[in-house]
């Protein structure tokens, strides 16, 4: 929601998100360049937003040590309650996979000394994710695979680690993405909700910009798809978020 996307209109769109009933929205962190765009929409909504800090892997360049450092130093501010967005992208370049994975690792270790949960992107990517989760070890560790859209087996293997959820966003409403007929076979015990905004939209907006207000449509297609109501899915899934940003109290 930082995104030059919603320069425009910014404050309509996080108005009409709480109209929608979504309350509370998490930021991911792109890059270093994203830090102060983050910081000014938390400073502007801080009873609506909460921050994420870490370097996404389509930003991991020849650069990326230096990156990771000022990122770094964002984060031991402590004013974040998640490291994210991280993790690897193999489908527009695989120059930098090395790289990308030595991030990774790399950022998973800052998750565990914080005792914080990860955000994972995981794009054409989901079979060296496991792998780097796997060498790393869990124990301690929790997190949420960001946009989740892939096979009924890949999600087993994402439950098969304690206290990590799959995030479901637009892809779960597109009419032959898919996600929908994997979904149906789990329950929301280790779902989150969420958009990608300004990107995957749900249908029936799909082409157009996405927002956050249009979680509510990825919560009535899970409700759909498990024939419960929006209350009982909204209910279920804001618990789960609860825990794993750990917002008691807030």
């Amino acid at each position: 929601m930082y995104a030059e996307a919603f320069d425009e209109d910014r404050k309509a769109c996080m108005a009409k998100a709480i109209e929608r009933g979504v309350v509370l929205t998490a930021l991911p962190n792109i890059d270093v360049s994203s830090i102060e765009p983050l910081k000014r929409l938390r400073a502007e909504f801080p009873n609506q937003t909460i921050g994420m800090m870490g370097l996404h892997p389509t930003s991991v360049k020849e650069n990326y040590k230096g990156e990771l450092k000022l990122i770094r130093e964002e984060l031991e501010k402590g004013a974040y309650h998640a490291v994210g967005e991280i993790g690897m992208d193999l489908y527009w370049d695989k120059t930098f996979q090395a790289e990308q994975e030595e991030a990774f690792r790399m950022q998973i270790g800052w998750a565990k000394e914080m005792e914080l949960p990860i955000a994972i992107h995981a794009r054409d990517s989901l079979a060296e994710i496991f792998q780097i989760l796997d060498s790393e070890g869990t124990a301690g560790l929790s997190g949420v695979f960001h946009c989740f859209s892939g096979s009924e087996e890949e999600a087993e293997k994402v439950l098969s680690y304690p206290g990590f959820y799959m995030g479901l966003g637009g892809v779960l409403t597109f009419k032959n993405g898919g996600l929908d007929k994997v979904m149906v076979n789990f329950g929301l015990d280790r779902v989150v909700v969420e958009t990608d905004a300004p990107y995957l939209t749900p249908a029936p907006f799909r082409g157009k910009r996405n927002e956050t207000a249009y979680t509510r449509l990825v919560a009535e297609k899970l409700a759909d798809i498990h024939g419960m109501s929006l209350e009982e899915v909204a209910e279920i899934t804001t618990a789960n978020a609860v825990k794993l940003f750990q917002l008691d109290g807030i």
